[in-house]
């Protein structure tokens, strides 16, 4: 195997690895995506994207160059060739084997760099969505919780206003208790008013009266008192 494609052959085997790592079931995706914020992955950030694409470039050359391999030697003159010649047969079919392994390994090279990399995509997504998740709940168990004191306060005032209605009611049957009181008070002291006014008028025409008849007698002594002192003016 020539250096290239033991190079390819390592990197297939690391990226086996690398996936299977990932794909480990009691690692959450919060972990994986605390591991993929490290700082080294940071600053390796500006990278990425261009390695991403040259290792695809590269393992796509090399696909394309196993698989001309491949075709090259499973045409029909190289082994119509082969067939007179039993070493170069053996050789023919050796070149032939060398070219599907380097083939394979550079088709699965290339799919598993494409699935890691959609591994560490959907890794992400996920714990965001996890964390979305979670913020989403602690905001509806907050907007619950708030609900339930909303609806607490309500029943609360609820309480309130129908205490104050009915201490207002009873209020209003109290003042309209007293306001009948007074009015009949009222009544009373209007009748008491008109009597006594009554009496206040009979007993002022009963002085009246009564003066009259004073002035009356008070004439008729004067006359007498007039009539004696001439009886007396005769007998003298």
């Amino acid at each position: 195997m020539t250096l290239q494609w033991t190079a390819v052959a390592f990197f297939l085997y690391a990226e086996i690895a690398v996936n299977l790592i990932l794909c480990i079931p009691f690692v959450s995706a919060q972990r994986w995506r605390l591991v993929f914020n490290w700082r080294i992955w940071k600053c390796l950030s500006p990278y990425w994207n261009k390695c991403f694409f040259t290792m695809i470039m590269v393992l796509v050359v090399l696909f394309l160059d196993a698989a001309r391999e491949v075709h090259k030697y499973s045409s029909p003159e190289p082994m119509h060739e082969a067939k007179v010649n039993s070493n170069l047969f053996d050789h023919l079919h050796m070149k032939l084997f060398r070219a599907q392994r380097n083939l394979y390994i550079s088709g699965f090279s290339l799919f598993l760099w494409l699935v890691m990399r959609r591994v560490v995509t959907l890794l992400n997504q996920m714990a965001v969505s996890m964390e979305n998740n979670a913020g989403l709940q602690a905001q509806m168990e907050s907007a619950a919780n708030a609900a339930k004191r909303h609806q607490e306060d309500n029943r609360l005032l609820k309480k309130a206003l129908l205490d104050e209605e009915k201490a207002i009611s009873e209020k209003k049957q109290q003042l309209k208790l007293e306001i009948e009181s007074l009015s009949s008070q009222l009544k009373m002291a209007e009748e008491a008013v008109h009597k006594s006014h009554a009496e206040v008028e009979a007993m002022s025409r009963q002085a009246k009266g009564i003066a009259k008849e004073y002035d009356r007698l008070l004439n008729e002594h004067h006359q007498l008192q007039n009539l004696q002192s001439a009886a007396d003016k005769k007998i003298q």
